[in-house]
């Protein structure tokens, strides 16, 4: 089957094309991270709660689509699902050019940026189940893991490079900037992927949703707990720097990107070494002592270490809780499984963001780290079940 590879495949040079394409297309993503909220705020004048929603509203169409996602690379093929996602990326900037169209109407101009964000979230559902069930298919099952690494670090370090690159373009050009790039980097991406050989279908079948759903929930859960806590940064870190008068927040992205690289770099080994749960026990540790860092912040540098932290700490809990859904699912439904997973991570960042921003203007936006270290600590308890193993395997 095209599920397993050679025990000696060189895991890095299998997955280097595919890495890249990924690093690539998710630039479209980190060059708004820091710009889309103050954009709503700045130049719409909308509060944090309508901020909150915007930036939510991508995480929930893109749990609704996980299902179709995955089913649609188990069923046609990882790299025709890739292939999909880079043009629905490239869709979603045109939509964002169309919202600057009426941008004299802003709460017109909020609904068109959120059908926006929609068809990006349709993007980056393709994307995240098509190149880890391509990527597992390449170099086997036994390194499920390191593909899980090596992909989240090309997303994260997209972050990285993306957040800083993002703040000058939107300085050099506005909004219509960031526009513009989010039409044309896809394609880039498809270039890198052009000469990448496709591989057979797992399935010939539509597998219902809750087959996998029903193996991967659990490990699925500690991914959400551990979830916030990116959720928070990505979404609220802009306003907290501006609440206090820090100036530009691209420097705390790139702080968790870079710290989320080294780790994945250094010990993305690790989950298939030791075991996802144990990994995820401690990592989400670190991903606490990070938030509540970022909470009592009184200084950049202090909250760059706290961003940095929470970076670390995130980047092994995400392959650490998903080795333990990958082992659960059945080989045949890798992608549908691997959508039913990350589809935990919308729900957090869905939830996350909306609740986050009634929390902002109620008690400010600090207080919205203390909830981040609250919610990412449920993650250890998680961790701790899967690690007595007491959860019946899938």
């Amino acid at each position: 089957m095209a599920a397993t590879a050679p025990p000696g495949v060189n895991v890095f040079l299998k997955l280097a094309p595919l890495t890249l394409a990924v690093f690539i297309a998710f630039l479209t993503i980190g060059i708004q991270l820091p710009v889309l909220p103050l954009h709503l705020h700045d130049a719409l004048g909308m509060g944090p709660t309508v901020v909150g929603l915007v930036v939510g509203a991508q995480f929930a169409a893109a749990l609704l689509s996980r299902a179709w996602a995955g089913n649609f690379a188990d069923m046609r093929g990882g790299k025709r699902a890739v292939v999909s996602g880079f043009l629905f990326a490239s869709a979603s900037g045109l939509i964002y050019l169309a919202s600057l169209s009426v941008i004299d109407m802003p709460q017109a101009s909020v609904w068109v940026l959120v059908l926006g964000r929609v068809l990006l979230a349709l993007a980056e559902s393709l994307i995240v189940t098509g190149t880890m069930g391509w990527g597992i298919a390449l170099v086997g099952p036994q390194n499920g893991g390191k593909v899980m690494a090596w992909l989240g670090m090309a997303m994260f370090a997209a972050y990285a490079v993306g957040a800083p690159a993002g703040v000058a373009l939107n300085n050099y050009r506005g909004f219509a900037g960031i526009a513009v790039a989010t039409v044309a980097i896809p394609w880039l991406a498809l270039a890198a992927i052009s000469g990448m050989r496709a591989l057979a279908p797992t399935a010939s079948r539509r597998t219902p949703f809750y087959k996998v759903l029903g193996a991967v929930w659990l490990p699925g859960i500690g991914l959400a707990f551990s979830s916030v806590g990116f959720g928070v940064i990505t979404a609220f870190i802009a306003l907290l720097f501006a609440a206090k008068s820090w100036g530009s927040s691209s420097l705390a992205f790139s702080a968790f990107g870079a710290a989320f690289i080294a780790a994945r770099i250094c010990f993305g080994h690790l989950p298939d070494k030791l075991g996802g749960a144990r990994v995820a026990l401690v990592c989400v540790v670190i991903e606490v002592a990070g938030q509540l860092l970022i909470w009592g912040a009184d200084t950049t540098s202090s909250a760059y270490l706290g961003a940095a932290l929470t970076g670390f700490g995130y980047s092994l809990a995400f392959p650490g809780f998903g080795v333990e859904a990958m082992r659960r699912a059945p080989p045949q439904t890798r992608g549908l499984a691997m959508g039913a997973y990350v589809a935990f991570l919308d729900i957090s960042l869905g939830i996350t963001s909306p609740l986050a921003g009634a929390l902002a203007g109620a008690w400010g936006v600090g207080a919205v780290y203390l909830a981040g270290a609250a919610s990412v600590s449920l993650s250890f308890l998680v961790a701790l079940v899967l690690l007595s193993g007491k959860q019946k395997r899938g």
